[in-house]
């Protein structure tokens, strides 16, 4: 008989790895996110003067969200497409 070890996700050893590579590029995004967020507050309180709390939560919500957001999704995208994910989608067995 022969041995079918599970491909790309179904794989735990591979599985691992990729979700591993997925949490550091998360990590990063969320660096990234803090500096756009910081860097959008200090720029609004030089234009707008003193910032109110609700301001900068909708700041922090909306830019660091957004970008957090967009992060996750291309994540996934890169992730389902680096791991054959998407191919294994096409075989009829």
């Amino acid at each position: 008989m022969d041995d079918q070890r599970p491909t790309g996700l179904g794989d735990p050893d591979y599985a691992r790895f990729a979700w591993g590579r997925f949490r550091t590029l998360m990590a990063w995004m969320t660096l990234a996110a803090a500096v756009c967020v910081a860097a959008v507050i200090v720029v609004m309180a030089r234009v707008q003067g003193p910032l109110h709390l609700a301001t900068m939560l909708g700041i922090i919500g909306g830019v660091g969200g957004s970008v957090m957001m967009a992060a996750a999704l291309m994540g996934l995208v890169f992730l389902s497409s680096g791991t054959g994910h998407d191919e294994d989608v096409e075989r009829f067995d």
